[in-house]
């Protein structure tokens, strides 16, 4: 498995494995056909492989979520926002499948949109009222695409009566 720590002799001995047995494996390894040469001038060192120094490590001051194909952090990672509120445990929870599932994606997809739900309620609580109409370009919708955005409209305003319709009949049940 290949991590930040990899050494260029790492990829020496997966490169002495056989794998002929893939279709189209090596077909960048001949120089001569590489689609840079012979305008970049290499060094020996870089024909060798992996041929930087890796950059010292940040520190780690905040909640980093990590791959599960990468144990390790990358030397540079952002911090501008970790993990928080609702967003941030859908988040957590989606770190925990491969980069390649949908249990990976799908989950971080709905957690971008519980945060902007969750940044709309921050402003909010700080007396700053959002224009959400502006911010999510509705002029520009309603400008040039009028006949979709009528239809979304349509569409969220039929989901949101009908979740409204099925909540208000679980409350009468229960009572």
């Amino acid at each position: 498995m290949l991590t930040d720590e990899t050494k260029p002799s790492d990829f020496k001995k997966s490169e002495e494995a056989d794998y002929s047995h893939i279709k189209g494996w090596g077909i960048d390894a001949d120089p001569k056909n590489d689609p840079v040469y012979p305008m970049k001038k290499r060094t020996n060192g870089e024909h060798q492989g992996y041929s930087w120094e890796r950059p010292a490590q940040q520190h780690e001051n905040v909640e980093i979520l990590k791959s599960v194909e990468r144990p390790n952090l990358t030397a540079a990672f952002g911090t501008a926002s970790p993990p928080r509120g609702l967003n941030g445990e859908i988040r957590k929870f989606a770190f925990k499948y491969s980069e390649s599932s949908y249990g990976r994606w799908l989950p971080l997809v709905l957690a971008d949109r519980v945060g902007a739900f969750e940044g709309i309620i921050e402003d909010l609580k700080k007396g700053y009222l959002p224009n959400i109409f502006a911010e999510r370009g509705w002029g520009s919708e309603w400008k040039y695409n009028r006949k979709n955005f009528l239809l979304k409209i349509a569409v969220a305003a039929a989901v949101t009566g009908i979740a409204i319709t099925l909540l208000k009949s679980k409350k009468k049940k229960h009572n």
